[in-house]
């Protein structure tokens, strides 16, 4: 009998509560193309946070299914982030700033109970200096933050809204309903 090519209905229905999330006004959401060598299905979803007009953090969010499990997942589903943010370049000097950008995606995932194990990534911060054809501002910097989990509960959605909760963070906007004050 020859195996079946039908996707599971676990990762079917993993992949409608992406799609059904929604989340705050400077958050857009779109569909990209997933990864194909990573798990035999896989789905990912970009998003970009605009602020004032621009655009001041981005990530991706990839879900990957392998029926067979995989021991270092510690389940069948894996969740795979990558955020960037730019800074001011006197944060990215600060030595406090990978812990920070680490319980941001932590307190993100336990603020909306969304439930995971297996936890790992890293987080990076960058300055730059451009030189010759491409002199710009003297200094940029940047945060990247790059970690993976394992989803226990079947509700994508809040690992959804978590993920969205990391990309406001790293742009350094308030909370909901919170306004900030302009100095």
């Amino acid at each position: 009998m020859a195996p079946s090519t039908a996707t599971p209905p676990t990762f079917t229905r993993a992949v409608e509560e992406l799609r059904a999330a929604t989340t705050r006004p400077e958050i857009t959401l779109e569909e990209v193309p997933a990864p194909q060598r990573l798990a035999p299905y896989a789905h990912a979803i970009g998003g970009t946070v605009l602020r004032h007009g621009e655009e001041v953090a981005t990530g991706r969010l990839i879900l990957l299914h392998d029926p067979a499990g995989h021991d270092a997942w510690d389940g069948t589903m894996r969740l795979v982030t990558y955020v960037t943010a730019e800074l001011e370049a006197d944060m990215a000097t600060d030595p406090l700033l990978p812990g920070v950008g680490w319980s941001w995606l932590v307190d993100a995932l336990e603020g909306h109970s969304a439930a995971y194990t297996a936890i790992g990534g890293t987080v990076t911060q960058t300055m730059s200096t451009r030189f010759g054809d491409l002199a710009g501002p003297p200094a940029a910097a940047d945060l990247e933050i790059r970690a993976s989990w394992t989803p226990t509960t079947e509700d994508m959605q809040a690992h959804v809204h978590a993920w969205c909760a990391l990309l406001a963070s790293t742009a350094g906007l308030p909370p909901p309903g919170v306004t900030a004050l302009h100095s």
